[in-house]
């Protein structure tokens, strides 16, 4: 390994801990992966810098050749992929030789998801159960609506949303500032429909009757008598079950992660550049977005399997 090729790697590291808030077993992992691959090149006698596409996809038939589990493969290649990335937005390569590389499949299930129909006989099913309550029963069913609101809003981790503290109602009313996984920030929109609701649920907590005033001052937006202090994911997700019954939709189906799956699904469904996408879900790595491009490669395989006359016909 050469002196250039290590100090490119320690800067690429020292980018990932300091601009995306990398963890330091994520550093690690980074690191390992990518010793591997300059150790495959030390080898053929190529600088990290003069690799091409050729060396890559051999370095992934050696992998492949190893033993190694696709998934393995795939993370080597991701790894691969935003170091050279990295290096291309420094001007030292002028094109990423990892692009355009196919990853190894994971045989792994695509997400599963929710058509637009769907999500919204969901959220209609969760307004409408409020119709006719007062008091406990009110608010909850009123703290549900907005929920699932919020979460198809932003695309939340259901971890995130039910632990949301009260400060993000501070500032501007239609972004939430949201700490993520390793500490790292990002902002999310609230649209207006979800405003409504998170407005309604808000409005709850100055009636007395509601049995919510005395929560109104706990840190959390979601407060709850649970251990955590605020309302459990287990809850919510029991709660989301019951409403996808109302809703005459499979509840084996639904789960606050497929609410997160939709709410990607259909933003690139309607042009989101997956850039965008990666930020509002708050991946670390594109390539964990990228799997929902997938989706929509499904999806419109399916749709022409399904109704275009010449695949009908077999040709």
């Amino acid at each position: 390994m050469s002196g250039d090729d290590q100090r490119h790697i320690t800067a690429f590291l020292e980018m990932m801990a300091a601009e995306r808030g990398a963890a330091a077993n994520t550093l690690e992992a980074y690191g390992r992966d990518l010793a591997d691959y300059l150790a495959f090149l030390a080898r053929a006698g190529i600088a990290l810098t003069a690799a091409g596409k050729a060396d890559v996809s051999r370095y992934l038939s050696e992998l492949s050749v190893a033993g190694l589990k696709p998934a393995s493969r795939g993370r080597r290649l991701s790894a691969v992929r935003q170091l050279y990335r990295f290096l291309e937005a420094d001007g030292i390569v002028r094109e990423s030789p990892a692009d355009g590389i196919a990853g190894p499949g994971k045989g792994r299930p695509l997400p599963k998801t929710l058509s637009v129909d769907e999500v919204d006989r969901l959220i209609d099913a969760a307004a409408r159960a409020a119709d006719g309550l007062s008091g406990r029963d009110l608010v909850r069913a009123v703290r549900h609506h907005c929920l699932l609101e919020m979460l198809y809003a932003t695309g939340l981790r259901v971890s995130e949303l039910v632990s949301l503290p009260r400060s993000v109602l501070k500032g501007d009313p239609r972004l939430l500032t949201i700490r993520g996984k390793g500490g790292r920030e990002r902002l999310v929109p609230l649209n207006t429909k979800a405003r409504v609701a998170l407005d309604r649920y808000l409005a709850l907590g100055s009636h007395p009757e509601d049995g919510v005033a005395a929560t109104v001052a706990t840190r959390y937006l979601f407060p709850s008598r649970a251990e955590e202090g605020h309302l459990t994911r287990q809850r919510f997700a029991q709660d989301l079950k019951e409403t996808a019954a109302a809703a005459d939709i499979d509840a084996d189906r639904v789960s606050p992660h497929v609410l997160r799956h939709a709410f990607a699904s259909h933003l690139l469904d309607r042009g989101a550049d997956l850039r965008t996408v990666q930020s509002l879900l708050g991946h670390a790595d594109i390539s964990t977005t990228e799997i929902y491009t997938h989706v929509l490669e499904e999806r419109l395989r399916r749709l022409v399997t399904e109704h275009h006359p010449l695949a009908k016909d077999g040709t």
